[in-house]
């Protein structure tokens, strides 16, 4: 055979090498299916990268919700400026507002990662329990019964406790030792002894009751000074002033229509109440306060 023919047969046999090696190998060697192409990175490694895109769109949606919230309630504000020394009592307004209140909070609540805040302030509650502001219950499903005592939930409003006290018994049908009373937190409790509480919650509850760091103070006198712990999650004041500013032009409207004065200065009510800050985080441009406080001793 001369050269002219091994060329030719060359030509002939090579490509038809090449496509068998090109299509068995990855049958032999590899458990990819033939045709389908492989993402290289993991679902592990998708997730990672997915990430902060979705947390970064939660949070600019969040931000938009909330500066569209402070803009809707500015168109409506008659521009009277109300500091937070002036506010009156408006926790009455909730006696009218018990039944809807869920619906009008629960998205903008979501959208600012505030159930989730509730979860982890109300998980840490133990022992002899009470939650002050109680409301429609917002904070029920959270509770870890196994660490709790007792739960005596108070709030001045008949019409939003008896939602809590609902929610309440249809979350925890087997828990017997709870108690839900309409009453000031300042009026004395009834019970067979001095109650003296390892626990005192309060959700969003400054904001409505009068002399609140009366209030304060009053808590740090039942709850037990050596090991005793009172969590509060509210809402006030902003670390930048022209959100103050905001806040106090839209204080009045806003009070009337849902009972909350959302202009509060937290940090002075704290330092006038006389209890120790343990812990104080802020969220929400300094508007959402997380504070973790217990009796001097």
């Amino acid at each position: 055979m001369n050269d002219s023919q091994h060329h030719r047969l060359g030509k002939i046999v090579q490509p038809r090498l090449k496509r068998e090696t090109a299509f068995h190998r990855p049958l032999l060697h590899s458990n990819i299916t033939p045709g389908i192409s492989r993402d290289p990175l993991s679902g592990k490694e998708r997730k990672l990268r997915k990430g902060p895109w979705i947390v970064g769109g939660l949070a600019i949606y969040s931000f938009t919700a909330y500066g569209s919230y402070l803009y809707s309630s500015l168109a409506r504000a008659e521009g009277e400026y109300k500091s937070p020394e002036d506010c009156k009592d408006v926790s009455y307004r909730y006696n009218e507002t018990a039944k809807n209140f869920d619906n009008e909070v629960g998205l903008t609540e979501k959208l600012m990662g505030i159930g989730w805040l509730r979860q982890s302030l109300t998980k840490r509650a133990f022992g002899d329990v009470l939650e002050v502001s109680a409301g429609t219950g917002r904070n029920v499903q959270y509770y870890d019964l196994g660490k709790c005592k007792s739960i005596t939930m108070v709030d001045q409003s008949e019409e939003m406790l008896k939602i809590a006290k609902k929610k309440f018994r249809e979350t925890h049908p087997k828990y017997d030792t709870s108690r839900f009373l309409i009453q000031s937190v300042q009026d004395p409790i009834p019970s067979s002894r001095p109650p003296v509480f390892d626990t005192v919650i309060q959700t969003m509850g400054i904001c409505s009751i009068r002399n609140p760091s009366a209030v304060l103070a009053h808590l740090g006198s039942i709850t037990k000074p050596s090991t005793g712990q009172i969590l509060l999650l509210e809402h006030g004041r902003s670390y930048y002033g022209w959100l103050n500013r905001i806040l106090d032009k839209t204080a009045a409207a806003h009070a009337d229509k849902h009972g909350c004065w959302w202009n509060r200065d937290i940090g002075k009510i704290i330092e006038d109440s006389g209890l120790e800050p343990v812990k104080i985080r802020r969220y929400h441009l300094g508007t959402t306060w997380w504070v973790e406080l217990k009796p001097r001793a």
